[in-house]
């Protein structure tokens, strides 16, 4: 195991492990120990007790925070005609066709999000084993296989995460950068919350929210009681 650094492990010295945080106290925390030198990135993590190797306890979806992750994000956009124009004016950062296959199938990947017209998954589905293991190909539960290009476009500029949960049950989602407002951060991580909580298999049994945690890049994990999260 990688020995950590003398400021992660005076970082972690001000966190109680055996404690569960309110969640205004946990932001707050994990502002403070942030020890990288740029703006870290604030991360919520999610235990689920679901199974994920049953269809009916797979949770995947997205949702746009109220206060955006910090992180401009660039979108391509596959399509064609008057969607295509839909897209360049919504401000889609690339947009094409067949070209941007071959493009993609040559080893380019400048971009960080796909929307794809439904007309266009015969094209893009030949991009599944470049696309599928980086988590980039278009999908219906994300918004991101529509003919709304302009819409698909401004949430996701504005601040839209996908989730998906892993094959153990846990589930990642940044909800900002450490230089946030405490009380945005909150926010943020609340409308994740609310959203995950709701998307609760029938089929799941036993304790769902199994534990809760947020954590900055490289800096301590610590751990949320869910019971202090306000949602609507």
């Amino acid at each position: 195991m990688a020995k950590k650094s003398k400021k992660y492990q005076e970082a972690a010295k001000l966190v109680d492990r055996s404690t569960n945080y309110a969640i205004n106290e946990a932001i707050e925390l994990a502002q403070k120990t942030s020890t990288v030198k740029f703006d870290a990135t604030v991360e919520a993590a999610f235990r689920l007790g679901i199974d994920t190797r049953k269809n009916d306890q797979q949770i995947r979806g997205a949702v746009v925070l109220p206060n955006g992750t910090g992180k401009t994000q660039s979108v391509l956009v596959f399509a064609k005609g008057e969607k295509a124009k839909e897209a360049e004016a919504a401000g889609a950062d690339f947009v094409g066709d067949s070209e941007l296959v071959q493009k993609i199938q040559g080893g380019w990947f400048d971009f960080d999000v796909i929307v794809a017209t439904p007309d266009m998954m015969g094209e893009v589905g030949k991009l599944g084993r470049v696309l599928g293991p980086k988590g980039l190909m278009p999908n219906p539960k994300t918004g991101t296989v529509t003919f709304d290009v302009q819409k698909a476009v401004n949430e996701i500029k504005a601040g839209k995460v996908e989730y998906r949960a892993e094959k153990s049950g846990i589930i990642h989602v940044p909800i900002g950068k450490v230089s946030f407002d405490a009380e945005k951060l909150v926010e943020n991580f609340n409308t994740i919350f609310d959203v995950i909580q709701k998307a609760k298999p029938a089929a799941a049994k036993g304790t769902y929210m199994k534990s809760v945690a947020v954590t900055t890049t490289m800096g301590p994990g610590i751990k949320v009681d869910p019971s202090s999260v306000s949602v609507k």
